[in-house]
């Protein structure tokens, strides 16, 4: 193999000294325009390309930003990542993005690869709450702002859903067209994110005088259409009698597989059962049976993320940690439109305005 093409072949071919490149590449304007001419035809004859590496380690900073997120095949992710990409990208940095697939194992090896190139910061989605890691990375220098998720002491700006909410109004949808039997399927519960929209659910059902022994729980090891679809086989073999009318979802994945599996069984949605799910990504108005979702601003919160992120690495005076936190809303199609006493209707359910009253 040819040995790269260095700044001192530059140099050579077009007759001027080192410093002179490295300002032709770094500090143009301080160049004689037919000099930089000069220097830019050697460098495009030669084929050079600068060791922008071995720049990021004289400046101490990469170009790059981290972003860990648990599972990179969830839509809801990838829509999260364009946000991010689409904000970060005006100040000319790059997005490395690193599935962690909901493992700490690969969580931390990821901080140790990000932290060892510099980053200038690190957006993550965590494994566990487990916030001492993040915090040694931060006392190091290097900025850490949590996505889809919420700093229990305020250490690092976060920006995250009211998940609580988010499943008080897909319940309470459901009550109000008429489900008595309901379930929530999803996992697992360590999951901050799946443990809030339980929890929502529960909400909803106390509001209406129903304790929390009757909300039917189907437990899912991940957040993914196989797991929905092991849960809706569980469905599926409940006694009729006793099987769920309506089906809550930890999020869309889940809620496709378990619409897949109820197709498969014969099982009608909504006639039999109404699904609702969670996230809104685009795969939910395309499914077979259009799916009733919790909408998430899912772009909107990589954005903001990222601005936190930037505002923190640039160091300006005065900043905050800041907690930012977005209201979901139910957008209800065809998956949950039918059932005892169906009033719903397309567009935000009014169980929306009714939750986010109680919520005050």
């Amino acid at each position: 193999m040819n040995a790269p093409i260095s700044v001192r072949d530059v140099a050579a071919h077009a007759g001027v000294s080192v410093g002179t490149v490295s300002n032709v590449m770094n500090r143009p304007d301080i160049v004689a325009a037919s000099t930089r001419d000069r220097v830019n035809a050697s460098i495009k004859a030669l084929g050079f390309v600068r060791n922008e590496s071995a720049r990021q380690l004289r400046a101490g900073r990469s170009r790059m930003i981290g972003l860990i997120v648990l599972d990179v095949a969830n839509p809801f992710f990838t829509d999260v990542a364009r946000g991010v990409e689409d904000e970060v990208g005006k100040s000319g940095l790059a997005v490395l993005l690193c599935n962690s697939d909901d493992q700490l194992s690969r969580e931390n090896g990821y901080l140790d690869l990000l932290e060892e190139n510099r980053v200038q910061g690190i957006l993550i989605t965590p494994v566990a709450d487990d916030r001492h890691r993040l915090a040694e990375l931060q006392a190091r220098g290097t900025p850490v702002i949590l996505v889809d998720s919420r700093s229990p002491g305020g250490g690092q700006c976060s920006v995250s859903v009211d998940d609580v909410l988010g499943g008080d109004i897909a319940v309470t949808h459901l009550l109000e067209t008429g489900h008595e039997r309901i379930a929530f399927a999803g996992g697992p519960a360590s999951l901050r994110q799946v443990a809030d929209r339980r929890e929502g659910a529960l909400r909803a059902l106390a509001r209406a005088g129903v304790g929390p022994a009757e909300l039917m729980i189907f437990e899912t090891p991940a957040l993914n259409v196989a797991a929905g679809k092991a849960a809706g086989s569980a469905i599926a073999d409940t006694r009729p009698v006793d099987r769920p009318t309506a089906v809550f979802c930890g999020n869309d994945l889940v809620a496709l597989g378990l619409l897949q599996e109820m197709t498969e069984r014969k099982i009608k949605v909504p006639a039999d059962i109404a699904i609702v799910g969670c996230d809104d990504i685009d795969f939910a108005a395309a499914a077979a049976v259009p799916l009733s979702s919790v909408r998430q601003p899912r772009q909107l919160i990589g954005r903001t993320a990222a601005q936190l992120l930037l505002e923190e690495a640039m160091g300006l005076d005065g900043h905050q940690h800041r907690q930012v936190i977005f209201e979901p809303e139910l957008e209800v199609r065809r998956s949950s439109q039918g059932g005892p006493g169906s009033r719903a209707r397309r567009g935000r359910s009014p169980a929306a305005v009714q939750a986010s009253a109680a919520r005050g």
